[in-house]
């Protein structure tokens, strides 16, 4: 089978029958043209000619381009995931992405913003639509947790102000409800009292709209929240997942219980949430030390 047609199939089966998320598909649509550039250069355009050999051989190439353990590992899951798919829908003889190894990868933990940061972040003087906009997506964002992607793609049917929650569709087309402070409420109607202003008179059931009236986009998010860091002399590296990460640390912190953490983010594994503990295990440590008087230095 010619690799072009294999990879439509493909995207294919994931977009209609495994109803994966768009992220979802461009990422593997990306990383399988840059695996198949490489085999073109070996003179492979077809599939049963793909050996075990060739795809560690793209693995190297990928580190030899610097590319880190992490994304190596993840084009690694995106090309066996495709043969796996080949091997059982279109009776292909083998996977030869079987038994190689998955690159290591060290978990960092999330950045996540002192609530004194935060604060700073979200004080937002108010007289442009756009400021009304801004201020409601970041409170909304650090005060639900919300991905960025789950934030630019939500409409104005997701609000439910009378229960005081959102309807967030997050990966994997799973919905989940989560509830919203009286900030963001506060914050939220105040924006929508000025979207009719960025709308110019067309129509959209997008929730937060740019210039052109249309759904503001994942990249318009990131540099507006570039923009509004540097005027309030924060660090330019945080990024929109700082918030989210911000919004799990501060609620554990506070003491709430990881299993709801992990239900208001979305994660389908706790495993994936427990990560935050270490920010508390490390937050409990620095207090042991700062604190208890057998433990500060010089004292015995």
């Amino acid at each position: 089978m010619n690799l072009l047609v294999a990879k439509d199939n493909f995207l294919n089966y994931c977009e209609f029958e495994k109803n994966l998320a768009n992220n979802t598909l461009k990422s593997y649509s990306y990383e399988l043209k840059d695996y198949f550039r490489f085999l073109e250069k070996k003179n492979k355009t077809t599939i049963n000619g793909i050996t075990k050999e060739d795809i560690e051989e793209y693995l190297k190439y990928c580190y030899d381009r610097k590319e880190n353990s992490k994304t190596v590992a993840h084009k690694l899951t995106t090309i066996n995931n495709f043969h796996q798919y080949l091997e059982k829908m279109e009776n292909e003889p083998n996977n030869p992405a079987n038994f190689i190894d998955r690159p290591k990868t060290m978990k960092t933990l999330p950045h996540s913003l002192t609530i004194e940061d935060v604060d700073k972040l979200l004080d937002i003087e108010l007289k442009t639509p756009f400021d009304y906009r801004n201020k409601a997506m970041l409170e909304l964002m650090y005060g639900s947790g919300l991905r960025v992607s789950e934030l630019v793609s939500l409409t104005v049917y997701d609000l439910d102000f009378n229960n005081a929650i959102i309807r967030i569709k997050g990966k994997g087309s799973k919905e989940r409800i989560v509830p919203l402070n009286d900030t963001a409420i506060k914050y939220l109607k105040l924006y929508l009292e000025r979207r009719d202003e960025l709308l110019k008179k067309k129509q959209s059931d997008s929730l937060f709209l740019n210039s052109r009236g249309t759904a503001i986009s994942r990249q318009g998010f990131f540099k507006n929240l570039k923009e509004i860091l540097k005027q309030k002399g924060l660090d330019p590296d945080i990024s929109p997942h700082s918030l989210r990460h911000s919004f799990a640390t501060h609620l554990l912190n506070g003491g709430a219980d990881l299993r709801s953490i992990q239900l208001l983010l979305g994660h389908s594994d706790i495993s994936t949430t427990r990560i935050y503990t270490h920010i508390t295990n490390d937050k409990i440590k620095q207090d042991y030390l700062n604190n208890h008087p057998r433990a500060k230095k010089g004292e015995k």
